[in-house]
């Protein structure tokens, strides 16, 4: 992984400034720093106003592992094109089969996991979040949670976020195919996308260097992300870049 913010390594970028561009975001630890609390996980001022900016220049997209709806309450009064929830699923041509499988398991994974302290359950319709952050015990929270999966009579996916398990339908769209459809949507020559977590990997591993640059939010030995930020204060910098790059060429 190469940083994409060194001076070295902008001019991946400068293609932004006049092709016919898609730029998609991930939202939670990318967008938004990671907090203990999933219902306060808010964007900096200047994060709303740069991200405001950039949709003013470029089609945009974000592309999130929370309901579609959630997502649009956390942007609102920024016009992002489009937003897709539950880590590519939503809006889902093929919501009901997708819905009813969720449904199946959701009270399965309530009865394995009910005597375990500070394991929450989010219902996002389309998939399944299991939250273990509040739990005294990690790791053994963690095992809970892959026994209660394994013992599921659908088949799921299992995705490992920061101290989250998101289950997935298996078959289910991810997020490269929410990508890959928009990109189309759109008739984008080139597509950029930034991303955090583990889901945001069905993204990094399409391996489309000719129109596709991913960006990571930090550093990982196993991601298939070419590029990376150092941190998620630096998307501000990344959003400005886009910005400039618009600016300079008109």
């Amino acid at each position: 992984m190469n940083p994409i913010m060194s001076e070295n390594n902008l001019g991946v970028l400068d293609r932004f400034g006049s092709a016919r561009a898609l730029v998609a975001f991930d939202y939670d630890g990318t967008l938004a720093p990671i907090v203990a609390d999933r219902d306060r996980a808010l964007m900096r001022q200047r994060t709303r106003l740069l991200l405001d900016e950039v949709t003013r220049y470029y089609p945009s997209a974000v592309i999130s592992g929370r309901g579609r709806d959630d997502v649009i309450a956390l942007l609102d009064g920024i016009s992002v094109k489009h937003v897709v929830g539950n880590h590519g699923i939503e809006p889902a041509d093929a919501g009901v089969p997708i819905e009813h499988d969720g449904a199946v398991v959701l009270p399965e994974l309530q009865a394995a996991l009910r005597e375990k302290q500070g394991i929450e359950i989010e219902n996002k319709r389309y998939s399944l979040s299991i939250h273990y952050r509040k739990s005294k015990n990690n790791r053994d929270a963690a095992a809970a949670i892959h026994a209660a999966i394994a013992g599921l009579s659908r088949p799921m996916r299992p995705v490992l976020g920061e101290l989250v398990v998101n289950i997935i339908p298996a078959g289910a769209p991810h997020k490269g195919d929410a990508l890959a459809r928009l990109r189309a949507q759109e008739c984008a020559d080139i597509a950029l996308f930034v991303g955090d977590d583990v889901t945001d990997e069905d993204v990094f591993e399409l391996n489309a260097p000719e129109w596709l640059v991913c960006v990571r939010v930090a550093h990982s030995e196993t991601s298939a992300a070419p590029w990376y930020l150092g941190n998620q204060l630096e998307m501000d910098s990344l959003l400005e870049k886009l910005v400039d790059l618009r600016k300079c060429a008109t």
